[in-house]
């Protein structure tokens, strides 16, 4: 861990925790032992289900909590430092901004909150209404934004001080699809600024287009950190299509396979549990006798990972339910009908 007191430099984690934990009143363990590295420029997804500890990480990091024991440094100072946090941009995912305010009214505020010039903050108001898309709002009370817009001002409320570390909760709760590409867009334009970016979100498609890296945490420890090549399975399934497939056929696939499901068409799909079994699967369907027409391997998703990785299991569909009917095929008739 670089010492406290030293800006993270050139390859150094821009975060680092080592066993950090927090305990709450109570004894509640909302961080178990938290080991995280963040490197500079760098895009990284922090996902978890609810409870996980994400936020409770997050509010370590600003140094609105302290930690019960570990160690942690931002930008390469103890957490809290007020160095370290002139160059932290933080959007929470709930956040109340004063209705009678404009965007520009708004940001001069935090401007000179944070100590800018007034030519300074005028002109960087004016430069981050443009960069997330408000500019036609610029003058309009934040009280007649809708959610998706109060999300584009959060944003540019936190790229303000142009920081080198960005934290971000759910930035595109609220955004149409038009707002989702812009925010990805200005992430990936901020990376290669240098801005290094940790993202929370539930969007895990996005997270899967945009991030570097990610790390999955569930209950207070981290269930995997990595490149997405490095969390995914490479083939958690594939999709096979057999001629004259014999019921031995069948159950020489099903000792192979995880599960085995007929659909539609004569194709099979087959999970897997060990990406090596999808050769093993051809060979055996031509063993059979059966005449092998293709196998179409289905790469797991970040969101199939996710439910891996956090131990959940998608239950079967519950049967419908159907309601009692009395014999004529009419229900009762209310009570104050008669």
């Amino acid at each position: 861990m670089t010492a406290g007191g030293h800006d993270a430099g050139p390859g150094h984690p821009i975060i680092r925790t080592t066993a950090l934990t927090k305990i709450y009143r109570g004894g509640v363990r909302a961080l178990d032992g938290l080991d995280l590295a963040v490197r500079e420029s760098e895009l990284f997804g922090f996902l978890g289900p609810n409870g996980a500890g994400k936020t409770t990480t997050v509010q370590l990091l600003i140094g609105a909590v302290a930690p019960s024991s570990g160690q942690a440094s931002v930008l390469g100072r103890p957490l809290g430092d007020r160095e370290a946090r002139r160059n932290l941009g933080y959007l929470p995912e709930q956040f109340q901004f004063p209705g009678f305010l404009t965007p520009l009214s708004l940001l001069d505020f935090h401007g000179r909150l944070q100590g800018m010039e007034v030519a300074d903050r005028r002109r960087r108001a004016a430069e981050l209404v443009e960069m997330v898309g408000l500019r036609d709002a610029a003058e309009r009370q934040l009280k007649t934004f809708s959610k998706g817009m109060l999300q584009r001002v959060g944003l540019a409320q936190a790229l303000l001080g142009r920081p080198r570390l960005l934290l971000l909760d759910e930035p595109t709760s609220g955004l149409d699809p038009i707002g989702t590409r812009n925010v990805r867009d200005l992430l990936l334009w901020l990376k290669g600024e240098g801005v290094a970016v940790l993202l929370n979100s539930h969007l895990l498609s996005e997270v899967e287009l945009i991030c570097d890296r990610v790390a999955i945490i569930n209950r207070g420890r981290i269930a995997a950190e990595g490149r997405l090549d490095e969390i995914l399975n490479p083939v958690s399934s594939v999709r096979i299509r057999a001629r004259e497939l014999s019921a031995d056929g069948v159950r020489m696939l099903e000792a192979i396979t995880a599960s085995l499901a007929a659909e539609e068409g004569g194709w099979w799909r087959a999970k897997l549990a060990d990406p090596a079994d999808a050769s093993r699967l051809a060979a055996a369907v031509v063993s059979s006798g059966a005449a092998l027409e293709a196998l179409v391997p289905t790469h797991e998703t970040l969101e199939e990972a996710f439910l891996r990785l956090v131990g959940y299991e998608i239950p079967p569909p519950a049967p419908p339910r159907v309601p009692a009917q009395p014999a004529t095929g009419w229900g009762a008739p209310p009570a104050n009908i008669s």
